[in-house]
Parts: structure tokens; sequence; C-alpha cells
């Protein structure tokens, strides 16, 4: 399974994440469907834009967008950082790593650097021209789009339809053959920062090339999986699918799978209309960051998205009821396990759900019937464990931090209050509920001449 990863200009936004997951979510349902799973996920470090000394000049005008004026987005945060673009590389893709784990989505198998893989990147060009399908020009070596036959079907798309690609082609170049012909190698560019010896001449890949040349070379083709957003769909894939199919004679990709945009209010997201919230923005606002975790699996993955930060703080406030859950039924087996049984019928529909082109909501309402399911604790924490397998909603290392030794007084107080309740001493026993409450989060339900307890983060 490939995977579109990051390219490490900037923090990735709640957008980014939303794409992320999907990977992550697929590898877990695939996982727990007793699957082994080889997940490669690269990162762009280098940059592709090129500028004029003209356009350089417009950099810090913020009514002039990146993909009018042609940005090397590196070139630019290495300005506004005030560092070197391979510093920061490495700043953001740690910050990235930093997000993804905060997010529990699970690291690849491997996560290749675009710069650690040049020389695969050369040879795999070097073949493409040999075999007629790429060109070298002054500004550049080109794919000859009209070489390949189905060029643009993944899009729908015919070389007629097909605009000029806006991230490699921004500027035009009078020595492509055709208008969709994509850059493999950029050439005559003296003054960018990251450069490379080749055949052609010093210079750097294009933007398509890195995702070919690093997943043939730790998969094997065909891939049977390969994700992204929808963004790619246009560009990005339908230019990897030519070059690399072009390069071995063999199909790709078995399955693409699009996860679909994020929007914020409505909107789409963009950093021009401050709305691009990070990883850092949602800190403030929530008491858990997996929140936002759990309000992403609220959505099917192919389902355009909206956030808000209402959406956020309900996801918040569930995730909580979940997270006391799962601290009341380990407390009450004692922190064991050992003898409980996953409740099958309700794990029939979770699987049911997942094994449906991931159908998240459907499982988490699948989960909300757990927690209202009547059974041993022992078999509610099983059956909840095995649920999260694929959620990764909760920490356990978390839950396992409670303190088992506050059973026995939680049980003497229930027993003492009942005590004064059968004496009619309300307001003593009023206390009691009080204080466990306030020492242990204990809540109190009297029903039918009997007092169960669980744990809840709000005494409602």
């Amino acid at each position: 399974m490939y995977n579109c990863g990051p390219t490490v200009y900037s923090r990735v936004t709640i957008g980014n994440l939303r794409s992320f997951l999907l990977a992550d979510l697929l590898k877990r349902v695939f996982s727990y469907l007793d699957f082994e799973v080889l997940q490669v996920m690269n990162i762009t470090d280098v940059g592709h834009l090129t500028m004029t000394d003209e356009q350089k000049s417009k950099l810090n005008n913020p009514e002039i967008t990146d993909t009018e004026i042609g940005v090397d987005r590196m070139e630019k945060a290495a300005k506004r950082e005030n560092m070197t673009v391979w510093e920061v590389a490495e700043y953001y893709t740690k910050l990235f790593l930093e997000d993804i784990e905060k997010l529990n989505i699970g690291l690849p198998n491997h996560m290749p650097k675009a710069t650690d893989h040049i020389d695969e990147q050369i040879v795999m060009i070097n073949d493409l021209i040999s075999k007629g399908y790429a060109y070298v020009t002054k500004t550049a070596v080109y794919f000859d789009t009209s070489r390949f036959p189905g060029y643009g079907l993944l899009a729908g798309q015919d070389l007629d339809q097909k605009a000029v690609a806006v991230r490699d082609d921004v500027e035009y170049d009078s020595t492509k053959r055709n208008p969709a012909d994509f850059r493999l190698w950029q050439l005559n560019q003296p003054d960018h920062s990251m450069q490379w010896d080749s055949p052609w001449g010093k210079g750097y890949p294009g933007w398509h090339i890195e995702c070919s040349a690093m997943s043939l070379k730790y998969l094997q083709q065909p891939i049977d999986i390969h994700t992204g957003g929808v963004d790619h769909i246009a560009v990005h894939h339908p230019n990897e699918i030519a070059q690399s199919e072009a390069a071995t004679g063999q199909k790709f990709v078995n399955y693409w799978m699009h996860g679909a945009f994020l929007t914020v209010d409505g909107k789409r997201m963009g950093k021009s209309l401050g709305n691009a919230y990070t990883l850092e923005d949602v800190a403030l606002r929530v008491s858990n960051l997996l929140a936002l975790r759990y309000f992403f699996l609220t959505a099917h993955y192919r389902q355009v998205q909206n956030f808000t930060w209402d959406s956020l703080e309900a996801a918040d406030k569930r995730l909580t009821l979940i997270i006391d859950f799962a601290k009341t039924c380990y407390l009450k087996s004692k922190g064991e396990t050992k003898g409980g049984k996953i409740i099958s019928v309700l794990e029939k529909k979770f699987r049911e759900a997942i094994e449906n082109d991931i159908n998240m909501p459907i499982a988490l309402a699948v989960l909300s019937e757990l927690l209202e399911y009547e059974a041993a604790e022992k078999d509610l924490l099983v059956t909840l464990k095995q649920f999260d397998q694929v959620l990764g909603i909760i920490d356990w290392e978390e839950i396992e931090k409670c303190d088992l030794g506050m059973l026995n007084e939680i049980n003497e107080k229930i027993d003492e209050r009942n005590r004064l309740r059968n004496n009619k001493q309300w307001s003593e026993s009023d206390a009691i509920r009080d204080y466990l409450f306030t020492k242990y989060l204990v809540q109190l339900e009297d029903r039918d001449g009997v007092t169960t307890w669980r744990i809840s983060s709000t005494n409602d």
C-alpha cells in the first residue's frame, strides 16, 4: 500500500491530517481482518516550482497565491523561517511526525524522503527517455503524454480535455511538445537551492517522479492500493500511472482510494482565508486531541466533511463519554480481560461496517450500541478494545493508570450510603454521593433499589 505523504514546507493542516487518517484506517482495517500490510508513505522534501526574478519579488505579497506565480514553497518557507531549505524540511518533517503521533496515526513500514532517492528517480527518467516516453529540452526533461495511450483516464479526461498541470507548468514552456507534458527533471535553474547532477545537467526532480521511483523500490508491482486526496485525481496520480507503466510495462496500481476534501464552516480551507487550522489550533479547543480523530470518523472518507468548532466540541464530549465508559469497565473488571468474551452480535455488525468501504459512521453506531449493551464488564472491555484496534480513539495506557485501589472505597461508600438511605438520612447520603464524584468522578445511579456506578467526567 502506498500513500502520498506531506510536502514539508509548513505544518500540515487538519485537512491534510484527514487524508493521512484514511491510510491509517485502511491499514488498521486490513490488520483487523488478519492481513499483513506493507505500507509506504513518502516525504516530499524537495521544492518543485520555478520562479523568475519578478516572481521572487512577489513572495511577500499576500494577495498573490503560490500557484499564480509558480513559487517554490520550500524556498518560500526558507525565507519565511530564516532557515535553509534543508533545515525547513527537517523541521517540518519533525512536526509532521509529532502531529500524526498525537492523532494515533501509525507509522508506515517505510517513509522514504525524495532527497534520499535522487538516484532512483534519475534511473527511472533515463529508462523513460530510452523507451521514447520522455524528451530533453533546454529547460527540462518532459514526459511525452502523447506517447502513453489512456493518459488521464483515472480522472475521466483525455488529452484534448486535459488542462495544463498547474503545479508543474505555471509558466508556459515553448519547448514542450504537448500542453499536458509534465516535468520529470528541471534544468537551468542556477539559483535553486536544491540541485543534483544528472545525465542532462544540474537540476532537480519534478513532483511526480518521486512517488513512482520510491513506491516501486519498496513495493511489488502492481501495488495493491494507492491512496491520496481527491486533489490528486486530476494531475498527480494520472502522471504517476503514466510514468510508472511506461517505465516498467506493467500495471502500476490495482485500486485507487481518494479521500474527500475537508471544508471549514462550509467554505474551502485555505491560508488566505485564515481557516487552514493545524493541530496546534485544535489543541486550544479540546480536552483530548483524539477528539479530532473521532470527528473525522463521523463522516465517510469519500464524503466532503464540514469542520466547525461546534462539531469538534461535540466530538470531544462524545469521546469523553467513551473514555469514561472504558475506565468504568476497566475498574469494574479489576483490570482483567482474561475470560472476557467478544460480544459476537456487535462484532459482526462492526466487521460488516468496516468491510463495506470502511464505513466508519456505521462502525461508530455499533460502538454506541456497545456503550448501552447489557453484559459483563470484562466482555464490554474486551469488545471495546477489539473495536479500538480500528478506531484508534482511546489511549489505553491512560486507562490502565486508573487506581484499582479505589474500588474498595467506592464499594464501602456505596454500602454506607445505602444504610443511610434506608434510615432516610438523605443529606448524609447525598454527601457521600458528592464525595465520590469529587474524589473519583464516580456517578451513582439508583434504580429499582439497586445502586450502580460509573465514571463520568460530567456530573449529569
